[in-house]
């Protein structure tokens, strides 16, 4: 088993063989946080899923009817019960997409699409990088971006 251990700015990481077990510091963005993990460390294309505690976090819903997001913020102590998402490329950058599932203190749940969240408390991430390039390209007809496989 080969491992390495990598630090940025507020995360830490630790390689085991090509998967990566990240921590994002108390009081950081987790899109910023992550985003530079993955530029970092060059991840192009990958998976990616986590769990921890926030109390700040927007979260993205898109409607098909008129291609518009609704950006919502929820400021209160969260945990994060599920982040699942993919690292691709738009427009020459690192992307992340990712959504999540956040549990309240009454035991109701928010999900849908991370714009940002605040770490309050641990955030602790796999990545599961994948060796090939991937692709985003906005398709105006749906309103979002896909993959393109031809780029």
């Amino acid at each position: 088993m080969d491992t390495q251990n990598f630090k940025g700015n507020n995360w830490s990481a630790r390689k085991v063989d090509q998967i990566y077990i990240v921590s994002v510091k108390n009081g950081s963005s987790i899109v910023d946080t992550l985003t530079d993990f993955v530029k970092n460390q060059n991840i192009l294309a990958g998976e990616i899923t986590g769990i921890g505690a926030v109390n700040e976090a927007t979260l993205r819903f898109f409607r098909p009817s008129d291609k518009n997001y609704i950006d919502k913020t929820f400021n209160e102590q969260m945990e994060i019960t599920n982040i699942s998402g993919n690292v691709s490329e738009i427009e020459g950058e690192p992307v992340l997409h990712l959504h999540i599932t956040l549990g309240r203190e009454d035991y109701t749940a928010l999900a849908g699409h991370l714009m940002d969240a605040k770490i309050r408390g641990a955030g602790e991430f796999i990545f599961y990088p994948l060796n090939t390039r991937v692709v985003k390209i906005k398709n105006e007809e749906v309103g979002i971006n896909f993959y393109d496989f031809e780029k």
